[in-house]
């Protein structure tokens, strides 16, 4: 199993590869998932593959941020220099730069970032047919879960085995946006979660998950099916990378650790101490966790001193065969052999001894010493002409310089073509028609007596009972939404839909890749939902070609931005509902109480005194926004779109009503609304 590390800057490049990673992933100066750390620019990440490749370790690029249109042509640029290095993979999270990706550069590896939401079997399957190598799973996955994704597909399985977790899925969280403008989906989450979010009878930060550590499971990781043991961690320092990677190298080699290290690893990084609950299936309050004051500080001097021991040297992990020949009548020389590249270098001729003339075993114990360097022999021979002599430094400087020749040729990688001309013609776009109303109900009883005339289609939760189905059917345009989160329930979902097909539903809601895989493997019309984070017009092109009939735009887009978009299908702009800011597997409620003594409708509360509603469906849960979104009494700002959507979560049908009245009457409803991120966007 591959052990990929975190290289948040330069500086921690080197722990990552000299303490014995595989593979390491980082950032370049934009369009990273980790926009606020250090980061690499374009110098800095041709000297990362060069070291990298040079000691036999693969290099990833995660490009993974959700893009406007006019960023296209950067990201594009960027990852047409990443090729000419190359790196060994991007990282990726938009759906419109994957399409991009593929045509520009078939050759290019991709992996699906974790930001994709991936979590499902048929969620992975389309990422392999849209030509992705590799998938980065969510981290809230269980064994159990694992092993069923990897039966399914043959696509390759990446999984995190240490460091932080975050409260919601990644991808799915918004919070951050909503509360100051930094997106998380943009590289700059500022972790609002970490702040004091209070549930009844909870600790108060109840937002907050200890960090994870699979460090002693990863052998029955493999036998899941994960290929990639990652490490989170593009924030830390040089000596949490080097204590992470260290204990991940141990237990991959079934090696002894350094005395001390698992409290060492502890002591530079951890919240609480560690957790293993979505892996084993258990979720409870055992799971939360924050910095304790003692650890709120840097790691002390000290415990950084003894880290840093753990890189001081390189390390030996590549074998090499020596061949050296000291002939009576030329140069001697060196030829240093790989496997794939050969150097030979030549020195002085060799002396006639005039005491004892050098041995074979001699010269290959001082040529096999290459300590200092990523090389190991595994042969060294040695042809000396009779009588002769070689110095000891002139046989210490052949082997240094064959050292660093066969270094500069590992370096050199082949680049893959990038053919920017390549790009497919755009999809016409279609004029914005209507727009019609599609209205969304977390609960069918929610839904009032009367409709507005334009009403097109109404959405209620798949699961919802058939013979309450079958009633609504005679009276409503009905269709149904799967849920964000389909965590070990795929065959449940493709049960239910199957039951709506015989019922003569065929329209549904799908918010993420997993919900878009599952209904496209039944038949389903698919009608794209905010969580898709649909940001850029080759996004929305992605989605038409997987047949969607239209298309929910990200909440973290602007109107302009909305309306500069080419709308190569019917697209739909969220005018009403509290947002949901974060989708959450460890529901935060039970960090309080048991699910036994919950109604499934608590809440959060934070130090302002403001109410995050908390809603559990489906084995999820989520936390809403204090306050609706609302734009029903300012139609004319709205972007040129086909459809409008309201989404009623915590309303009941007699306030839904009202609600509806008011867009109707083109006015405001009581109370206190948002105006979202419709205006200022994010950044």
């Amino acid at each position: 199993m591959e052990l990929l590390a975190p290289a948040g800057s330069p500086d921690c490049l080197e722990p990552a590869v000299r303490c014995g990673a595989d593979a390491v992933y980082l950032g370049a100066s934009r369009f990273s998932a980790r926009g606020r750390a250090a980061n690499f620019d374009r110098a800095a990440l041709a000297q990362a593959a060069a070291y990298c490749h040079a000691r036999g370790v693969k290099l990833y690029l995660a490009l993974n941020t959700l893009l406007r249109d006019d960023e296209l042509p950067e990201a594009l640029a960027l990852a047409e220099y990443a090729c000419s290095l190359p790196v060994d993979a991007l990282i990726v999270q938009d759906i419109g730069l994957i399409r991009l990706l593929r045509a520009c550069a078939p050759d290019l590896k991709l992996s699906a970032s974790t930001q994709m939401s991936i979590h499902t079997a048929a969620g992975a399957q389309l990422c392999a047919e849209w030509g992705m190598r590799r998938v980065v799973l969510a981290r809230e996955l269980s064994a159990d879960e694992l092993r069923t994704i990897r039966e399914r597909t043959a696509i390759e399985l990446e999984a995190f085995v240490h460091g932080a977790l975050c409260m919601s899925v990644s991808g799915q969280c918004y919070f951050s946006a909503m509360l100051g403008g930094r997106s998380g989906n943009r590289g700059l989450c500022a972790q609002p979660c970490r702040l004091p979010f209070a549930a009844p009878g909870g600790t108060g930060h109840d937002l907050s998950l200890k960090d994870l550590s699979l460090i002693p499971r990863l052998s029955e990781l493999a036998a899941a099916g994960v290929c990639s043991a990652k490490i989170e961690g593009r924030m830390k320092r040089p000596e949490y990378v080097a204590a992470a990677v260290t204990a991940c190298r141990c237990a991959l080699d079934g090696t002894p650790e350094p005395d001390g290290l698992p409290e060492l690893l502890q002591a530079v990084f951890s919240r609480s101490g560690f957790t293993q609950g979505y892996f084993d299936g258990h979720r409870s309050r055992n799971m939360f966790g924050i910095r304790q004051k003692e650890g709120a500080e840097p790691s002390s001097a000290s415990v950084r001193a003894r880290l840093h021991e753990l890189y001081r040297n390189e390390r030996a992990r590549i074998p090499v065969e020596i061949d050296f020949a000291a002939p009576a009548d030329g140069p001697c020389t060196l030829v240093m052999r790989d496997g794939t590249h050969t150097v030979t270098v030549a020195g002085p001729a060799a002396e006639i001894a005039r005491t004892a003339p050098l041995t074979t075993e001699r010269a290959a114990q001082q040529l096999g010493r290459l300590g200092g360097t990523p090389f190991k022999p595994a042969a060294v021979r040695c042809a000396i002409a009779d009588g002769r002599t070689v110095p000891m430094a002139a046989l210490n400087a052949l082997r240094r310089q064959a050292a660093e020749a066969l270094l500069t040729a590992r370096a050199a990688g082949t680049p893959i073509p990038f053919r920017r001309t390549d790009t497919p013609p755009e999809r016409p776009e279609l004029p914005a028609g209507g727009p019609d109303l599609r209205l969304h109900f977390a609960d069918a009883a929610q839904i009032p007596a009367h409709l507005p005339a334009d009403t097109g289609l109404v959405y209620v939760p798949a699961s919802t009972p058939a013979d309450v189905l079958r009633a609504l059917r005679t009276r409503v345009p009905l269709a149904v939404e799967l849920p964000r989160g389909a965590f070990g329930t795929e065959d449940a979902l493709t049960a239910q839909l199957a039951r709506c097909a015989e019922l003569g539903i065929h329209d549904v809601g799908c918010g993420t890749l997993n919900a878009v895989a599952i209904a496209r493997n039944g038949g389903c019309t698919i009608h794209g939902t905010y969580g898709l984070n649909l940001f850029n017009s080759r996004a929305l092109d992605a989605l038409a070609e997987l047949g969607a009939a239209d298309a929910e735009l990200s909440t973290e887009l602007t109107f302009r931005q909305m309306a500069q978009l080419r709308k190569p299908l019917p697209c739909t702009v969220l005018i009403y509902g509290r947002l949901p800011l974060m989708l959450t597997r460890c529901c935060p409620i039970r960090n309080g109480t048991d699910c036994t003594h919950c109604d499934k409708h608590g809440a959060l509360t934070d130090r302002k005194g403001l109410r995050f509603p908390v809603r559990c469906a489906g084995g999820c849960s989520e936390v809403l926004n204090p306050v609706p979104l609302c734009w029903l009494d300012r139609p004319r700002e709205l972007p040129p779109v086909s459809h409008l959507s309201m989404r009623f979560s915590v309303e009941n049908s007699v306030e839904i009503a009202e609600i509806l009245d008011c867009y109707t009457l083109k006015k405001r409803p009581n109370g206190l609304i948002t105006r979202g991120l419709y205006e200022n966007g994010v950044f």
